[in-house]
């Protein structure tokens, strides 16, 4: 007899039972969601149950499930042609797609680098960051998700199960990402923790196991996604540029989940008021059709024809979603949305703090939102089986959200999310936790 699941309805629990044994185990479904159909901020399951979309894909829809101008764009695309490789042809759509970027992008005088996915533009950061400095040693940050290819692998340090049977490609050395809610570093008094980290990569890292001139590159995401929304303690990457400045290490930047308006500027690197050398994006640029891709400084990439291509990066078809999609994104002014919404958001769940003693603390930018919950605000002990709880039956209630870090909820909803249904969903959520706490207080 199969598992019925909670939530789920008859026509998706058989669809649910088909893919047991017909997809790989190594697929992790949150909750038991067989989509149908979607537009904008809502989704519809195959029993025809309504869900509001607090997650859009793991930000990655932007502007929203099937934007009509985006759906516009690609259908007159499909008209034309829908692959030709970018490797060995040219075409007018990649160059468009370019300009944009470099348009939009947090330094000067850049190029692109277009893959289909946020692994394929970590790899390429790699490689480029190899190539040219000619150096092969990193170093990433504890908390980071960058991919699961072998070589992004080596700097993914979220999960445990990530990383387990696999061995590292690359020499990475991991350190504490500057985490104000939770240092790991012992700080002095007065000390910001972000200094401390940066002190401890200079002070200690260097001077033991890892000479700055052997480090090809330096691999952060803006914000930290997947280990739990974490928004980097003040000054840390000022500390970071003039380190890499210093000793000749590429500072690169996985916008993959931050990028795109998402923090309410093009990119979150620029909340920090510094210039990376690299820059990954994927994720948010391409409203789900599969698109990513690097931009970097221009006297970076010194890589020759064929050192590195793809058959179907910047496929056509993606390509002109991405471009639609950030016509989408100034038309609409979605950066000044994602700034007030996420304000908005942001005010509504201090409000829900006060009277939820569960949520420790409250963090993000834009419509990038974290919250994380704990059995003790003093002690801060993580509270995972709650926050599980609150996801579940946000789900059964009509909700989408997802899970980041070991004891954190993700809000990531389209830019232009309306209004109303952001109030809808914040009533859901207070529900939802208010039982969830309930239930918990009863075991």
């Amino acid at each position: 007899m199969q598992k019925i699941l909670p939530g789920s309805g008859p026509q998706g629990q058989a669809i649910i039972d088909r893919d047991r044994v017909s997809l790989s185990p190594s697929y992790k479904r949150e909750y038991p969601l067989v989509v149908d159909h979607a537009q904008g901020s809502e989704l519809w399951d195959l029993d025809g149950k309504r869900y509001i979309d607090f997650m859009a894909g793991v930000a990655v829809l932007n502007v929203g499930h099937r934007h009509p101008y985006v759906v516009e764009k690609v259908r007159e695309q499909m008209e034309l042609f829908w692959h030709i490789c970018l490797s060995d042809f040219y075409y007018p759509q990649a160059v468009e797609l370019a300009e944009q970027l470099q348009a939009i992008a947090p330094m000067d005088d850049t190029l692109v680098y277009f893959g289909n996915t946020g692994t394929e533009a970590v790899e390429a950061a790699i490689k480029l960051a190899i190539y040219h400095t000619g150096r092969s040693k990193f170093i990433g940050f504890l908390g980071a998700f960058h991919g699961r290819t072998i070589g992004s692998l080596s700097f993914t340090a979220s999960k445990t199960v990530q990383r387990a049977n696999y061995h590292s490609a690359l020499e990475v050395h991991h350190v504490p990402y500057p985490n104000p809610y939770r240092p790991l570093l012992a700080i002095q008094d007065g000390q910001n923790y972000g200094d401390a980290v940066a002190s401890y990569i200079e002070k200690e890292l260097f001077q033991t196991i890892l000479s700055p001139h052997d480090i090809a590159g330096i691999l952060i995401e803006p914000i930290l996604g997947e280990g739990g929304y974490i928004v980097p303690s003040e000054g840390f990457f000022g500390r970071l540029r003039e380190l890499c400045d210093r000793f000749g290490i590429l500072l690169i930047v996985d916008e993959i989940q931050s990028g795109i308006a998402r923090s309410g500027k093009w990119w979150a690197i620029e909340h920090e008021n510094i210039e990376p050398d690299i820059i990954c994006f994927a994720k948010g640029v391409g409203s789900g059709l599969p698109v990513g891709g690097i931009v970097a400084r221009k006297d970076l990439m010194t890589w020759v024809p064929g050192s590195h291509g793809s058959t179907f990066g910047g496929n056509p078809l993606a390509i002109t979603a991405a471009s639609a999609t950030l016509e989408v994104i100034e038309r609409e002014d979605l950066l000044t949305q994602a700034k007030e919404k996420g304000s908005y958001i942001m005010d509504a769940l201090a409000e829900l703090q006060v009277r939820h003693p569960s949520i420790g603390d409250i963090r993000g930018r834009g419509l990038m939102i974290g919250m994380e919950f704990v059995k003790d605000k003093r002690t801060k002990e993580r509270a995972t089986g709650l926050r599980n709880s609150i996801i579940q039956r946000a789900f059964e209630q009509g909700l989408l959200l997802l899970p980041c870090g070991v004891n954190s909820i993700r809000m990531t909803p389209a830019l232009n999310i309306s209004q109303e249904m952001i109030e809808e969903g914040l009533r859901l959520f207070d529900q939802v936790l208010a039982d969830s706490e309930r239930m918990m207080a009863s075991e």
